[in-house]
């Protein structure tokens, strides 16, 4: 994946030192750079950069009003000489914050930031948003994002949906249905159970909370069960 990106800085050495960074930098395209925010306000939503590295102190506009400015789909990264800026920036959604004098590797760390992001955006659009199963004769189709469960019962499984009491029986493997859903979105923890993992909010005693039911974790599932809870701690 490659990011267009720009860069706006009104002091000529840090506005080089970004640029000679971004040149250096494989899947970062440069398509403008700007010595002020009024300058880059004229060209900057003809580029439509991924990635925008951007300076807070600058006269006429300074970095936190431009930014609010700025498409939403753009990623911001600022940079500054201030620390009391930090809680400012995160106020407006950026991406991350630099301290100058901003070193390469603190540059490509808050780039590959950016590159996750986006790729993350990618697989959710990728991602099908629902499925179709057969149920009572019927093909039946499910918004994923309602899922919360599903139970594996021999031949058949019980799929329970967000705000509604009774679950959608169907003549299918887990396995299959295991194969069926994105793994970024559901995990397996039993040999009888895959939840979502949008919708866990509480685990009591190694096992996962919907409402009244207890869904057990079994051992062959808790290490990536564990690494799944240590991502998002």
């Amino acid at each position: 994946m490659t990011l267009k990106c720009a860069i706006i800085d009104d002091e000529p050495l840090a506005l080089d030192l970004l640029e000679s960074y971004v040149q250096k930098t494989p899947f970062l395209k440069l398509e403008g750079k700007y010595s002020s925010a009024v300058q880059a306000m004229k060209e900057l939503p003809k580029l439509a950069p991924d990635l925008l590295f951007l300076d807070i102190q600058m006269p006429e506009l300074n970095g936190i009003e431009f930014s609010k400015m700025v498409d939403a789909r753009t990623r911001i990264v600022f940079t500054t000489a201030f620390n009391q800026y930090a809680i400012d920036g995160y106020k407006v959604n950026a991406l991350d914050y630099l301290l100058k004098p901003v070193s390469y590797v603190d540059f490509l760390q808050a780039a590959n930031k950016a590159v996750q992001w986006f790729e993350l955006l990618q697989q959710s659009k990728e991602e099908p948003q629902s499925i179709f199963v057969k149920s009572e004769y019927k093909l039946v189709q499910i918004e994923l994002k309602n899922i919360l469960y599903v139970e594996g019962l021999k031949d058949y499984i019980k799929i329970y949906e967000e705000g509604n009491g009774k679950p959608i029986l169907s003549l299918m493997s887990m396995k299959s249905m295991e194969e069926l859903l994105p793994a970024s979105r559901f995990m397996r923890v039993h040999r009888s159970y895959i939840v979502n993992k949008e919708k866990i909010r509480i685990i009591d005693r190694g096992r996962i909370v919907f409402g009244k039911v207890y869904i057990p974790i079994s051992d062959s599932y808790k290490q990536p069960f564990q690494e799944f809870l240590d991502q998002r701690s």
